[in-house]
């Protein structure tokens, strides 16, 4: 039976990284980042463009469902409200599949450790340390498994994972 494993977490806690260390050690995969459906220049938070990026990423997903080559599908995004788990797993109800949803944890220092040095390399705008700390809490109730990223690699949380879904 097909997999779907949709890790979430706040923005910098590692959910790129892990999941292309899932899609090395996952066969057969692919791997869909949800941050890639809101790739756009300029950046506008609307209605209408939430509503697309939520179609487009059911679609590439039902689409990976339907096709016979793949057995894991990898699916990460921020994914802050159970509401956003709902609209996109309810499309996606009439194949037969596991979900597994696994949120990515860590303490507040290690997020700002890390996201302190993607600013110093110009990866992201300061004003990212605040607004992902705030939202790490949220994470904790949410109807999750956790996998808490403070103090090992990504790669040893693709393995804690990987644990999980086999």
């Amino acid at each position: 039976m097909k997999k779907l494993i949709i890790v979430n977490g706040t923005m910098g806690v590692g959910k790129s990284t892990v999941c292309s260390s899932l899609l090395e050690k996952l066969h057969p995969s692919v791997y869909l980042d949800g941050d890639w459906c809101w790739n756009m220049n300029p950046f506008v938070v609307s209605e209408e463009n939430k509503a697309m990026v939520i179609g487009n990423i059911t679609y590439l997903l039902k689409s990976y469902l339907q096709n016979s080559g793949y057995e894991y599908i990898i699916f990460c995004w921020v994914i802050h409200q159970e509401v956003i788990f709902k609209q996109i797993l309810e499309p996606l109800k009439v194949f037969d599949f596991e979900t597994y949803k696994i949120s990515l944890t860590c303490s507040e220092s290690a997020l700002k450790n890390r996201l302190q040095q993607d600013v110093e390399r110009g990866l992201r705008e300061p004003d990212i340390v605040g607004r992902s700390s705030q939202r790490l809490a949220l994470y904790n109730t949410m109807d999750t498994l956790k996998v808490d990223v403070s103090t090992i690699t990504a790669e040893q949380a693709a393995k804690e994972i990987c644990a999980i879904i086999k």
